[in-house]
């Protein structure tokens, strides 16, 4: 299973989430002009247990460098494939939980349950030589605490059957049940050398879940609300997922399209996807220039069909968001 996007809007502009992912694309940069294979520098910057358990290993160490390792580990990855998935994670799930928690709290956030899942590791395999690296731990409390907070929302998803994409809309606890579930039966069969830190993945989706908790307890500062209009969004999603209605003495459907109020004046292309299975997934739908709040566009022949191709026509109807 591959998210694609989530269906929970949101109206900011994910700033730290974004500058995490650019700061990861630099160290990951950075790897590739000192190798992949650098074992030297993994030692250096990953979390090793045995740096602090194991005297003759702890003391090629300072303590500067002890220290700096539970913060860094989380920026360094093995490999492209390990990089650019923990990235696409962050990028689907981030934005929400952002918004949630405001950037200043989101940062803190991440940054704890990276440093939390390292812990969790830690405890489980306190002699371990073997570097862990990589940002799933942190990222995986950005899903444990999406799980907690949006659990309605619905995931679009993408199942490759053999060669042939299917598009399918998953609810988010569920989605997200499951990739605890593969991590929790991975990490119980897997041995303490595994190559994948498996209960570092099951800590951080915790400890999201308990930070949000605690997020709950704590006082605003107002913050949020000086930095909110200068990350307002401008535009939504390219891609939205078209969820339909209609009656059953009708062949046209009905559904909703948003748009922010810039998009409303200049107009706008989009690529909608209706969960309709492998029937032609995607859809370009072009928002014309000056639309405005409830106006329907007509797509011919995308609705429903009856024996002899005959076929209905869909109605979106504009949802300005950010109106002004």
């Amino acid at each position: 299973m591959i998210p694609i996007r989530d269906t929970q809007p949101s109206n900011t502009v994910p700033v730290v989430t974004y500058s995490l992912m650019g700061i990861h694309l630099l160290v990951f940069l950075l790897q590739l002009q000192v190798g992949l294979t650098d074992n030297v520098f993994f030692y250096l910057y990953g979390l090793v247990p045995a740096k602090y358990t194991v005297p003759e290993v702890s003391r090629h160490f300072t303590v500067i460098n002890q220290v700096f390792s539970l913060l860094s580990y989380m920026f360094l990855h093995g490999g492209f494939f390990h990089f650019l998935g923990n990235m696409w994670f962050l990028y689907v799930f981030g934005d929400n939980v952002e918004e949630h928690f405001g950037a200043l709290r989101f940062l803190g956030f991440y940054l704890m349950c990276g440093i939390i899942s390292g812990g969790c590791h830690f405890l489980l395999n306190p002699v371990s030589m073997v570097p862990t690296i990589g940002a799933s731990g942190a990222i995986a409390g950005v899903m444990g605490a999406y799980f907690l907070l949006f659990p309605k929302s619905r995931i679009l998803t993408v199942i490759p059957i053999i060669i042939i994409p299917w598009f399918v809309e998953i609810p988010a606890f569920i989605f997200l049940g499951i990739w605890f579930l593969i991590q929790f039966l991975n990490a119980a069969g897997s041995s303490a050398g595994s190559g994948i830190a498996w209960w570092a993945h099951i800590g951080g989706f915790v400890a999201g879940l308990l930070l949000v908790k605690v997020n709950e307890k704590l006082p605003e500062t107002g913050i949020r609300k000086k930095i909110r209009p200068f990350t307002m969004k401008k535009h939504t999603p390219r891609l939205q997922m078209i969820v339909t209605s209609g009656s059953p003495d009708s062949l046209d459907l009905y559904g909703n399209i948003d748009i922010t109020s810039l998009e409303a004046i200049t107009g706008a292309n989009k690529m909608v996807t209706i969960p309709w299975g492998f029937y032609k997934p995607l859809y370009k739908v072009r928002i014309p220039p000056g639309v405005k709040q409830g106006t329907r566009l007509r797509l011919s022949n995308m609705g429903k069909s009856i024996a002899g191709g005959v076929k209905g026509d869909m109605y979106l109807a504009v949802n300005i968001k950010n109106a002004i």
